[in-house]
């Protein structure tokens, strides 16, 4: 009968030990390489919700930069067909001028469509790296 004893309490102390084991095992801290792995994701996540909240950005400032700059040529336009219609005195002082006023207009559409262009390069390469799972 003492064996028998023996026997059970050998089992339940087994028994024990297993299940201590399977919990402290459940209970394992990560490595230092999936805790650095886990950093690394989270880094590039971060990062590129970043790129997409600044390419967002760059986007509506470029579409309203447009906007203005689509109301300025149209006021300039108007100004030129006014000073068509004045005297040769008023035509020859505000032509130079208008003039000089629609190279600068033309000089902000080039800078805009310089920004339209790296904004859609951006965007391309944003869409690139989102597949490759890399950052820029």
């Amino acid at each position: 009968m003492k064996s028998n004893t023996i026997m059970k309490d050998s089992l339940l102390i087994i028994i024990c030990c297993a299940i201590a084991a399977v919990a402290v095992d459940c209970n394992r801290e990560p490595t230092a390489s999936q805790q650095l792995e886990k950093v690394n994701t989270e880094t590039k996540e971060a990062a590129q919700d970043m790129k997409d909240y600044t390419f967002a950005q760059k986007a509506e400032f470029v579409a309203t930069m447009q906007g203005q700059l689509d109301a300025l040529n149209k006021d300039l336009d108007q100004l030129f067909a006014k000073v068509e219609k004045s005297s040769d005195a008023a035509k020859a002082e505000a032509k130079p001028k208008l003039q000089a006023l629609r190279g600068q207009a033309a000089k902000l559409n080039t800078q805009l469509d310089e920004a339209k262009g790296h904004q859609v390069h951006l965007g391309i390469a944003s869409m690139l790296d989102s597949k490759r799972g890399t950052a820029i």
